[in-house]
């Protein structure tokens, strides 16, 4: 087992709570640009915040979630949501810095998750995929309940940042380096990657030619 000299569970929980109050800031957004009321921001910015949480814990037998176990867990979507619906034109004129507090919410969630599936007894590769899910699942469920193509879908560089910030965690803790400076350097490799893809329009592969039927 790595050695990890500072505590896990407090900087789990510092991670996961900064990363569900930037996520439920986009959910909220996403809400407000379709004209939904007030209970449908705070359901996006919930499922958005907690979702890739909730899907991580329930995989790993975490149970109950931590979302549900722990009340701060649940007030970060509530403010988010409430900032969002009574300032969204700020935030929607701010909508460029909003996407950069996204790509640092990727990158912490993904770095989350897979300290925690470690931390579960979770093999390494296991491990950096439930990472990468912590950072897409909520992102992929706001846009299912809002009738979209998730963006993990369309073309964007979202996925495999996260892996990649995951990987990075996962294989320093495995061998021995100490947490914080692995978890800053997994999130790290996350954030500059999903930040360049931005700035550089970088898309995945996509099929060539016209689709078969």
């Amino acid at each position: 087992m790595p050695h990890w000299d500072l505590e896990p569970t407090t900087l789990l929980v510092v991670l996961d709570l900064v990363g569900i109050f930037v996520f439920a800031i986009s959910g909220a957004l996403v809400a407000v640009r379709k004209e939904l009321d007030l209970f449908a921001v705070l359901v996006l910015a919930g499922t958005t915040g907690l979702g890739g949480g909730f899907l991580r814990d329930v995989l790993i037998g975490a149970t109950p979630p931590a979302a549900l176990a722990d009340w701060r867990y649940l007030l970060a979507p509530v403010g988010a949501g409430l900032v969002t619906f009574y300032f969204h034109p700020t935030l929607g004129r701010l909508e460029r810095r909003v996407t950069v507090f996204d790509a640092f919410g990727l990158a912490v969630f993904c770095v989350a998750g897979a300290v925690k599936a470690l931390e579960y007894g979770l093999g390494p590769l296991p491990a950096a995929l439930l990472g990468m899910v912590t950072g897409i699942g909520g992102g992929m469920v706001r846009d299912v309940l809002a009738g979209r193509v998730p963006v993990v879908f369309r073309g964007e560089l979202y996925a495999t940042p996260a892996l990649a910030g995951a990987g990075v965690a996962v294989v320093g803790l495995e061998l021995g380096a100490p947490l914080l400076p692995v978890a800053v350097a997994g999130a790290a490799v996350c954030l500059v990657w999903r930040l360049l893809a931005l700035w550089r329009n970088w898309q995945a592969p996509k099929p060539t030619g016209p689709a078969s039927v």
